[in-house]
């Protein structure tokens, strides 16, 4: 993939970031009237996790070394998979349910076998798509981590003084 194609990925990932920021702002304020307050402030949390590793990765994206449909794939299937995890966090603190699928969060909150079931269809999909992602990234960064062009000038003759220069 194109280096511009990866920027603009990586700029897209830091805006979402951003924006879970300026989500996470807001939804702080509404954690004790949902139905099940610690599960907002999971969301909370967890919103607030997801932005910044949005963030962190958006900065390393363009480092990625994958050709387009690998890129994409990756790109769309973290989104994906951070969406649908704050989604469902978000509807078991709204129905006060969850603890089928999320025990600990939601903290003895079960809702109907409906609502169980609709959480789950929501966040069952995240799991997957988020490893298959990270695994790309990670196959994505292989290499030393040094650009081919500054490892050059460096084996330069005449040392790093002119490489410097460049």
């Amino acid at each position: 993939m194109s280096a511009t194609a990866l920027a603009v990925q990586g700029h897209r990932l830091i805006q979402i970031g951003v924006a879970l920021f300026l989500f996470t702002s807001f939804q702080g304020f509404a954690v004790p009237y949902f139905a099940a307050p610690n599960l907002g402030r999971s969301v909370h949390t967890l919103s607030g996790f997801t932005g910044v590793l949005l963030v962190a990765v958006g900065l390393v994206w363009p480092k990625l070394k994958l050709t387009s449909m690998p890129s994409r794939l990756a790109f769309w299937f973290l989104i994906y998979s951070a969406l649908a995890t704050i989604a469902g966090f978000v509807i078991a603190a709204l129905l006060g349910a969850g603890g089928s699928i999320i025990p600990i969060a939601a903290a003895g909150a079960r809702g109907s076998d409906a609502q169980e079931m609709l959480i789950q269809l929501v966040m069952y999909p995240a799991a997957p798509t988020g490893i298959i992602s990270f695994a790309l990234i990670l196959w994505g960064l292989r290499g030393s981590g040094v650009h081919e062009n500054t490892a050059r000038r460096v084996d330069e003759p005449n040392g790093s003084a002119q490489s410097a220069a460049r």
